[in-house]
């Protein structure tokens, strides 16, 4: 995985920028906790300034796209996270979870280091619904589905949980999967593709491009989905997960 975000990580930076009303969500589920550190932070997008972090990150090309003045990175892994138990007040872990080799242990890790609070932004692999996997990239749920940890996985490694939902804007500047689900066109921009890990993994492209190109350009994107341009979010299977440690 770190391969694959050293080859498709470049332009992270230009079209994975932090959403704000996405940013106040996780800074509320990170509550008071006054240092944190953040696991797979990538380009370091929600890393919150008014406190105390430190970043972990395994991918070179991730780490050279954090701008000037953010929080000190380490190079590792979540699954052997550098820091003595307790270190920090909280663990953040953002749309990442699904990338590690050992999700099991990287959860046991973050359990570790963090004395008062765990925060995960994830997908809820038992949602469905979203229109660019069902009529145009089907796969994606094949892929998907198996890596994304279940809610379960999350009870299993913390305990309690507190899991809430994560709609997401209409006009989402974060430009992972699902940010695009009211504009369909921006998903034909190979720069919006090649900032979400996804499509790298895709065999073929061109068949679900081709069907998404022809529907827009006759209506029958229109026709199926016109109700979504009338919405301003959707709960497309993002959540928050929050452990709180005793």
């Amino acid at each position: 995985m770190t391969a694959l975000y050293d080859r498709i990580g470049v332009g992270y930076r230009d079209f994975r920028r932090p959403d704000p009303r996405l940013d106040l969500a996780i800074t509320r589920a990170l509550s008071r906790a006054e240092t944190v550190v953040n696991v797979g932070a990538g380009a370091g997008s929600y890393e919150p300034a008014d406190r105390s972090v430190v970043a972990v990150e395994p991918a070179m090309t991730m780490i050279h796209q954090r701008r000037p003045g953010s929080a000190p990175v380490v190079q590792a892994s979540a699954t052997e996270l550098p820091f003595r138990d307790d270190g920090f007040a909280a663990a953040l872990a953002i749309l990442t979870v699904h990338h590690w080799p050992d999700q099991a242990r990287g959860l046991d890790e973050l359990a570790r280091v963090a004395r008062r609070r765990i925060v995960v932004v994830t997908w809820d692999p038992s949602t469905s619904g979203f229109w660019l996997v069902d009529d145009y990239f089907p796969e994606i749920v094949e892929l998907d589905r198996p890596i994304f940890p279940s809610i379960e996985a999350f009870k299993r490694a913390f305990g309690r949980v507190e899991v809430h939902p994560l709609p997401i804007p209409h006009d989402c500047v974060d430009g992972f999967l699902g940010a695009y689900w009211r504009r369909p066109h921006a998903y034909l921009d190979v720069g919006v593709r090649g900032a979400i890990s996804t499509f790298a993994k895709l065999r073929d492209l061109e068949p679900g491009l081709d069907r998404l190109r022809r529907d827009l350009a006759d209506g029958t994107w229109v026709r199926r989905h016109g109700d979504l341009l009338d919405r301003s979010e959707m709960d497309l299977g993002y959540r928050i997960v929050i452990a709180a440690k005793p």
